[in-house]
Parts: structure tokens; C-alpha cells; sequence
């Protein structure tokens, strides 16, 4: 993703709690598990956002229960988790928020990577302030009334400058550039975590203070802390094509799963499974909330999602 765990559910936090199977950072290491020929097993790569999380929970669980496998999860950062997944070390991702030059690269040229197809959830990037904020200044939401508002949003870490909060360094974002290229009087700062920005948004919006933050849906917090889209220049295909130059929006685009191309041939039933994985934005989101805010581990979250909406993936079994 271009992007983007939750408030107090930290990425090892929640590995943690996902499987007994012992999850890790798998970014230089393999597990033993995947792409084993003949093995009922199934390595899958989760990032470090809740979504990401919900969609491995359920998928485990119905491999793991209805369908009899073992499923060993891994945490990669986004890049590496292509090259995890070219090389079999781990056999699926199941959302990808797009990396056209990993796609050109392992999809199209080497081949090792086969498209999954769509996860049904449409996700989309931009920059949000709090909605309280909003109402009193509806024209904050046009990027060009930023710097009017920068004052108000300066904290003691953007240096005299409007605070643009971003998550965890290791997003791929725009903001820089976007920054720069549109003059704007802000400053990024990272606040090093979707963990630990998601908990700074609570405090500022505890105390209504204003903030201006890189945000996406779909995710949880919305539903706790209300916010409003800042409408920055409108995307064209190809405005991003020089990260240097970026001066427009965000894309918004369907998340899609990927398959090691070895497993997407040889993986039997539980390849078909993954691929047939397809379910809503609401149904993600019921899972986040319970994972990140009403503290279920993500196997009692998943369990609960799996027990009232038989009608739902029972389909992804056929």
C-alpha cells in the first residue's frame, strides 16, 4: 500500500495473538512451511494494519477448520513481502494496496507472482482533519486553504510548521512531494506506527484540537473519531508516475490478492480457497473493530465474524 496497527494493537502485539504457530518478521527468513510440496500447509503475509490482520484471521480460521490445514502467518513490509513471495517464502497476500513496479517485475516478466484477483475492498488514501474541525471550517477541506489553517496545526515537532501526521516511515507516501510541490506551509511527521498514530488522533480529538493527518479507508477509527477528507488536485493516470513530482491526489483502487505462481498451480484447495476470498469493506471493518477496539484476540474475532455470516463464504469453499 501506499501507505499504512491500531491503538494499542501494535503489529507484534497482534502477531502475537494470532496463531500458536509461532508468527514473525519473516522479511529475511523463511518458514519452513511454504510453497512445501504436498504439505497441507499455508504461509500467508500480513502486514501491519488491522485490515490486513482481519483479512489473515478469517482466512486461517477456515483453513484451519473447515478445510484442515495448518497456516503459519508472517509479518513483511510491503515491498519485501513481494520478494518473500516471488521466492515461495511465503505463498500469499492477501491485500495489496498497489506496487506497479512489483507487478511489471514478478507478474509479467519473471512470472513467479499470479494475481489472487479482487479482495472487495476499495481503498483509498488522502489527507483527513477531524470533522468537528471541519464544521466550524468547512473550507479547510480544499487543499489550497491548508496554509491559511498551518498555525493551527503546528505541534512542538513540525518545526514552526503545520503538522502533516504520517504513520510508519516504511509507507510508501506521497506527502513530501505533495507537500513541496503544492507550497504548502507543513511539516511531515511521522508518528513512527499506525499504532502509534492512531493514538495521538484519540488524544487530539479527546481534547477537539485540529490535526491534519494521512489516512485511508477502510479502517476502524473512522467510526470512533469522525473525519473529514481534505480534497487535494484530483488524480490522472500517470500524475504519480515521478515521485519527485507529485502534485495530485491519491488513487483510489480495488485491493487485490496475490499467489506465489508455484502455489497458485499446486496449492489444491486451499489455493482455491484464497483466491475465491472476496468479501465487503462492512465485513472488514466488523473484524478491525473487534480486534482494535473491543480487544477479541483476532482468532475470537474471527471465529465470531465466521459464526454469523455462514452465507458469506461458504462460497469460498465450492
Amino acid at each position: 500500500m501506499r501507505r499504512r496497527t491500531t491503538s494499542a494493537v501494535a503489529g507484534a502485539f497482534a502477531l502475537a495473538l494470532l496463531t500458536g504457530c509461532g508468527a514473525a518478521d519473516m522479511t529475511k527468513q523463511a518458514s519452513p512451511y511454504a510453497n512445501a510440496k504436498g504439505a497441507r500447509t499455508v504461509t500467508l503475509s500480513v502486514q501491519s494494519w488491522v485490515g490486513a490482520l482481519a483479512n489473515v484471521a478469517v482466512a486461517q480460521h477456515l483453513l484451519e477448520n473447515e478445510l484442515g490445514y495448518r497456516v503459519d502467518i508472517v509479518q513483511v513490509d510491503e515491498v519485501p513481502a513481494w520478494d518473500a513471495l516471488s521466492q515461495g517464502r511465503v505463498d500469499a497476500i492477501l491485500e495489496d494496496w498497489g506496487h506497479p513496479e512489483q507487478e511489471q517485475l514478478y507478474v509479467e516478466e519473471k512470472k513467479t507472482i499470479t494475481p489472487g484477483g479482487d479482495l472487495g475492498v476499495t481503498g483509498h488514501i488522502g489527507w483527513f482533519v477531524p470533522t468537528y474541525f471541519a464544521e466550524q471550517h468547512p473550507d479547510i477541506t480544499d487543499w489550497k486553504n491548508l496554509n491559511k489553517y498551518a498555525e493551527q496545526f503546528r505541534t512542538a515537532e513540525s518545526g514552526g510548521k503545520g503538522q502533516l501526521m504520517d504513520g510508519s516511515p516504511a509507507y510508501l507516501t506521497n506527502d513530501k512531494a505533495l507537500v513541496k510541490n503544492l507550497k504548502l506551509d507543513f511539516q511531515v511527521v511521522f508518528a513512527g506506527s499506525e499504532a502509534a498514530q492512531i493514538t495521538q488522533i484519540k488524544q487530539f480529538a479527546k481534547e477537539k484540537k485540529p490535526f491534519l493527518s494521512y489516512w485511508y479507508t477502510p479502517q476502524w477509527l473512522t467510526a470512533k473519531v469522525p473525519m473529514t477528507e481534505v480534497m487535494l488536485p484530483p488524480y490522472e493516470e500517470g500524475c504519480d508516475a515521478d515521485p519527485a513530482k507529485v502534485a495530485c491526489a491519491y488513487p483510489t483502487a480495488p485491493l487485490q490478492k496475490y499467489l506465489n505462481a508455484d502455489f497458485a498451480e499446486d496449492g489444491g484447495d486451499a489455493a482455491d480457497f484464497l483466491k475465491k476470498f472476496e468479501w465487503s469493506t462492512e465485513d472488514q471493518n466488523e473484524v478491525s473493530l473487534m480486534i482494535a477496539d473491543q480487544k477479541l484476540t483476532p482468532q475470537e474475532a474471527a471465529k465470531k465474524w465466521v459464526d454469523n455470516h455462514e452465507s458469506t463464504w461458504k462460497g469460498w469453499l465450492s
